[in-house]
């Protein structure tokens, strides 16, 4: 059996629905339209700190889907 997501790289594609759209631009026109610079102070720090949180867990979830894929293919290439 061919393993073909070896070389597939679909899944990392985002393709976010009509109502995830929305709210982005909602969320963002919301930002724009802010003139609080406290508030927008704020918001900078806990996206930073969202930001950072998001990066070492995509991080480390991409780095567990490779070792899988590999163990999967490895697998699969065995007589």
């Amino acid at each position: 059996m061919k393993n073909e997501s070896s070389n597939n790289f679909d899944w990392m594609v985002v393709q976010p629905s009509l109502s995830e759209q929305f709210f982005l631009e909602t969320s963002i026109r919301e930002i724009e339209d802010c003139d609080n610079i406290d508030v927008l102070s704020q918001l900078c720090v806990a996206m930073t700190k969202s930001q950072h949180h998001q990066t070492q867990l995509l991080r480390q979830a991409v780095g567990h889907i490779a070792l899988l894929e590999a163990v999967f293919f490895d697998a699969t290439q065995k007589p």
